[in-house]
């Protein structure tokens, strides 16, 4: 059987875990075909638990060394479009973990080098491949729900104590991560809302920035969203609540739909609530509704093996691309105005994102940080996620 070559950038967190899943025949089509980090320690740890596979000091070396096929980027979130851009110069598929980047400047700049190659080009949004957000987006698309009128989504269970941000020296600072909640907890969540509901066209949002710990990026928000054709959203995070919430319920003409625990419900009217308030003579008639469970795999689904089995299958057969890298630009505009709303206090338009005025603002805060770790304070774990 013919296997892509792959190669990870980042031998950290996420790093450890992709290349695990594919030396470990997780992913059946795709071989481990060299390895990356700048960080001497990284690359001793590689060799010591994979001495087969090829190490590289740069990702400059590994796209020119011949041996890989696609690369996959797990490196820090400021970094990924300047190595997906030169991976793909270099002739190679590209897989990059999400965020696609900080700033929507910069990820255009890559979706633009991603169309001129002829080469696939993905992102990790492993939550796609979870079968109650895609029976949801099936409901959402057969017209099952009708008009939605709102969305609410809590997603607070992040909890991430003053030890994690300590973790590492790339963590919690402007200069070096590009934010907090929104940038690494939640593009996933960012997603699957724009996947689902399609782009608001404006949001307001209020945030604080080191409410909860000693970090200088955003730990709790609350971000108000709105569409042209009169539909709401509310979405509410934070990583300092314990135990916190997932639950994302949808108010829509024909009842509401909550998911929460992995599980999914329909309160499905039997008519629907703007045919019954036509036809309804009562003061204080309802429609009636049903509580459903909709039957769905409640497992999770595949996740991260499924974004990269699914990606193989794309390159060697043909198959339809699950999670687009192109897209990632979705969600991370939608966080890019949630921070530039809540930094200046005015409603952003989503469709007309000013770009360069967010980058300048960004810039700003990236020359007032005063966040500075010494490694010795720095936990190193490999073996945690993101």
């Amino acid at each position: 059987m013919e296997k892509l070559r792959l190669g990870v950038i980042g031998f950290g967190n996420m790093g450890t875990s992709h290349v695990r899943n594919v030396w470990e025949g997780r992913v059946p089509e795709m071989t481990m075909g060299a390895i990356c980090d700048s960080a001497q320690v990284r690359q001793e740890a590689a060799r010591h638990r994979y001495p087969e596979v090829p190490v590289f000091a740069s990702a400059t070396q590994l796209f020119q060394s011949g041996l890989c096929d696609v690369v996959l980027i797990a490196t820090p979130h400021y970094d990924h479009p300047a190595l997906a851009v030169e991976a793909f110069r270099n002739g190679l598929h590209v897989i990059t973990e999400k965020p696609a980047g900080v700033y929507t400047r910069q990820v255009k700049e890559m979706n633009a080098a991603a169309v001129s190659s002829d080469k696939l080009f993905g992102i990790m949004y492993n939550q796609r491949t979870n079968p109650v957000y895609q029976k949801l987006r099936q409901m959402i698309h057969r017209g099952d729900l009708g008009h939605i009128k709102r969305i609410i989504w809590i997603i607070t269970d992040w909890y991430r104590p003053q030890a994690y941000h300590d973790s590492s020296t790339w963590r919690s600072a402007w200069k070096t991560e590009g934010g907090g909640a929104l940038i690494n907890q939640n593009p996933h969540q960012l997603d699957l809302w724009q996947w689902l509901f399609g782009m608001p066209d404006r949001i307001y949002a209020r945030a604080s920035f080191g409410k909860y710990y000693d970090i200088e990026v955003e730990d709790d928000v609350m971000a108000y969203m709105e569409y042209d054709n009169g539909t709401t959203g509310e979405y509410i995070t934070s990583t300092g609540e314990a135990p916190g919430t997932n639950r994302l319920e949808i108010a829509c003409d024909m009842g509401k739909v909550v998911v929460e625990n992995n599980r999914l419900t329909f309160h499905r009217n039997v008519l629907s609530e703007r045919e019954h308030n036509r036809i309804n003579t009562e003061p204080f008639g309802r429609p009636e509704c049903w509580e459903c469970n909709v039957p769905a795999d409640f497992s999770g689904g595949s996740q991260h093996v499924g974004i990269l089995n699914n990606f193989a299958a794309t390159v060697l057969h043909g198959d339809k691309l699950l999670a687009p890298g192109t897209e990632g630009l979705l969600g991370l505009t939608i966080s890019n105005a949630i921070h530039l709303s809540a930094w200046t206090g005015e409603t952003v338009d989503v469709k007309h994102f000013p770009d360069d005025r967010f980058y300048e603002l960004l810039q700003e805060k990236i020359r007032a940080s005063t966040v500075v770790k010494k490694e010795s304070q720095v936990i190193v774990d490999n073996s945690k996620t993101y």
